[in-house]
């Protein structure tokens, strides 16, 4: 069984406060790209659930997140059996692009195919909260809206032909720290996930750009300065305003036609090594992928 995990990206991230639970109530645009890991799923005895991946830097136990997805369908379903997962990275570590979340959620998909337990995504997506936060948007794919913790999705039918240009600094965020760095005064009661959605419904893409706003990136770029000066060079090398997903590091600009995303790269790798050109993927890209691909 084989299964693609798409990264995302955030275009808009708004933090309404912090909860009684400690987490931070969140309002999001999310969207996934094309920038995808490759996941294969083969049966194995019950009790045996085990990962390989072409990448050193992530865990091959049970703290990875792909490992603790296929133990929590095992759980669900009570199916007494087992898988071996082999992960080939493409989606850079700890970059704020969820490839941990998208590599879980491919897991469960693919588990659902592979031993027939016709879960709907609904379902499935229940399953993966238990994981991560961003599991449940990455088990649907496309774009949506992001509440509570990020678990509360609002998907939005609407994909504009966009493309984003990535930008990966090799600098480790940790998100807790950003998210404990947060400041009352960065904290809002007006997101703007509406305004968003309003303009990829009227598919106004030249209208996104200024529209793109996170609440993190002032706390990330106070903790890391050598981020902020790596967004000031993007921006003064391409031309475009810059943005950072998640909690970072990654940065990205966006770009409304290939040719312009292309130029755009064409630049910045002369002065960065790990540079993405990517473009704006939809649900049914995400969750129609069939055992044949």
């Amino acid at each position: 069984m084989f299964k693609r995990a798409y990264a995302k990206i955030n275009l808009t991230l708004d933090v309404l406060g912090r909860r009684d639970d400690g987490y931070h109530e969140v309002d999001m645009v999310m969207q996934s790209i094309d920038l995808s890991d490759l996941v294969w799923l083969d049966k194995r005895p019950a009790g045996e659930v085990t990962i390989e991946s072409t990448s050193a830097a992530i865990p091959v136990d049970e703290r990875n997140l792909a490992v603790q997805a296929a133990r929590c369908f095992f759980e669900h379903t009570g199916i007494a059996a087992g898988v071996h997962i082999q992960l080939e990275k493409h989606i850079p570590i700890a970059a704020g692009l969820a490839g941990g979340s998208s590599d879980a959620a491919a897991v469960l998909r693919g588990l659902n195919e592979l031993f027939g337990t016709g879960m709907s995504l609904e379902e499935l997506s229940q399953v993966g909260a238990r994981i991560g936060s961003d599991v449940p948007f990455c088990m649907y794919g496309g774009t949506a809206i992001a509440r509570g913790r990020g678990e509360k999705l609002t998907r939005i039918p609407y994909v504009l032909p966009m493309f984003a240009v990535l930008v990966h600094p090799r600098l480790f965020v940790s998100t807790a720290e950003v998210y404990q760095g947060l400041r009352p005064d960065d904290f809002t009661d007006s997101p703007a996930s509406a305004a968003m959605v309003s303009c990829l419904a009227e598919a106004n893409g030249q209208g996104i750009a200024p529209l793109v706003r996170n609440a993190l990136q002032r706390v990330t770029f106070d903790m890391y300065p050598e981020l902020r000066a790596l967004a000031e060079k993007v921006e003064a090398v391409t031309h475009h305003p810059v943005h950072m997903s998640g909690s970072g590091p990654t940065l990205f600009c966006l770009a409304v036609t290939s040719g312009q995303a292309q130029r755009m790269y064409n630049a910045l790798r002369g002065i960065m090594k790990d540079v993405y050109i990517c473009r704006f993927v939809g649900a049914e890209e995400v969750v129609g992928q069939t055992a044949a691909e």
